[in-house]
């Protein structure tokens, strides 16, 4: 498993059509081993560091979710979760908007025979109602998110790996 690293939004990313309406964001690892789209979606929103926000949220803004939810959103079952809304869907990338619509995460898989990279981004739209009032690009807010989104896709792909060695050892 490789570490992950800043890339460029790829140009057919669900999430590009955000590009010139605020901050957008876009990490990716490699992992050695093919993984599907749901496979990914599971290994994400399940990480103990992503549970830790599924309670926040559930707290913060009464938006309780499910490991039944979760395997239901993985399997193109259901449109929302959590927060998020199933906003564009593809065999190998989910865009997901929150309550408020002005975030978007975004996860695509490319498997490559044996291998996969795995994307994780954001965005968060401008608000239109305000001139001026863009997205500040280098905060501390932003830093941390930065932190945090690198850590998410980290725990998801050890996650992913750790599944995959499990299952070379039974």
């Amino acid at each position: 498993m490789s570490q992950v690293q800043s890339a460029a939004l790829p140009p057919e990313a669900l999430l590009a059509q955000y590009q010139d309406q605020g901050y957008v964001d876009c990490f990716t690892i490699d992992l050695a081993r093919s993984v599907s789209l749901g496979d990914f979606i599971r290994a994400f929103y399940s990480t103990p560091l992503f549970r830790a926000e599924r309670l926040v949220l559930r707290w913060a803004f009464a938006a309780p979710s499910c490991d039944q939810e979760l395997a239901e959103l993985a399997a193109n079952q259901r449109e929302t979760f959590a927060v998020w809304h199933v906003e564009a869907r593809e065999d190998n990338q989910i865009l997901l908007r929150d309550f408020s619509s002005r975030t978007r995460s975004w996860l695509s898989v490319v498997a490559d025979g044996e291998a996969s990279a795995l994307y994780f981004g954001s965005a968060v739209v401008a608000e239109r109602r305000r001139p001026g009032s863009g997205i500040v690009s280098n905060g501390p807010l932003l830093a941390a998110h930065r932190v945090y989104a690198r850590a998410l896709l980290r725990a998801a792909a050890r996650r992913l790996a750790s599944r995959d060695s499990h299952q070379n050892q039974a």
